[in-house]
């Protein structure tokens, strides 16, 4: 009995330690507007060298971010109110030297750019400007939410941070209308 509690707390430990490193990657910044829940957010460390060497070579890198509106419910199981994925992904051709860069929300088509510039690449990759989530009408008054976003980035072999394949953040806010 007592090694499982102890066990559960070295768990929550290490878990706790994973989240406060992924937030000082990720940044995200809710807004809400008149009508509209929208996420802005940058996967501040992630153009790694081993993402510019994947890239370099030719291999398709996708970045997929899973994004969750969530309503805070005290002493039960925070209720989802609006879930959205999004990825961006590079295929970089050696011979034009030309980066095909597209990005999908929740599976459809959102953009398409063709560019040579590294620096456009990153931001691409890295940087979303406000996602919507869904229509004010489905918040409650006075209620506290949280945007979640988990971040992966393929092929598997290039990791975001450099020690995981994940990064998962939150930013909370209240919505007063």
């Amino acid at each position: 009995m007592l090694g499982r509690v102890w066990i559960s707390c070295v768990f929550g430990l290490l878990t706790a330690g994973a989240v406060l490193r992924a937030d000082e990657t990720l940044r995200i910044v809710p807004i809400v507007s008149e009508k509209t829940v929208v996420v802005s957010f940058e996967l501040a460390d992630a153009y790694s060298n081993e993402i510019r060497q994947a890239i370099s070579s030719g291999l398709r890198t996708t970045f997929t971010y899973d994004i969750e509106l969530r309503m805070v419910v005290p002493g039960w199981v925070d209720k989802t109110i609006a879930t959205a994925t999004v990825s961006t992904s590079d295929e970089y051709d050696n011979l034009t030297r030309r980066h095909t860069l597209s990005r999908l929300v929740d599976g459809r088509v959102h953009g398409a750019v063709v560019s040579e510039d590294d620096s456009a690449v990153k931001k691409w990759l890295t940087t979303l400007n406000r996602v919507p989530l869904c229509e004010t009408a489905k918040l409650d008054p006075e209620r506290d939410y949280y945007v979640r976003i988990s971040a992966r980035a393929k092929p598997r072999g290039a990791s975001i941070i450099g020690w995981a394949n994940a990064v998962t953040g939150q930013a909370k806010f209240t919505f007063i209308p």
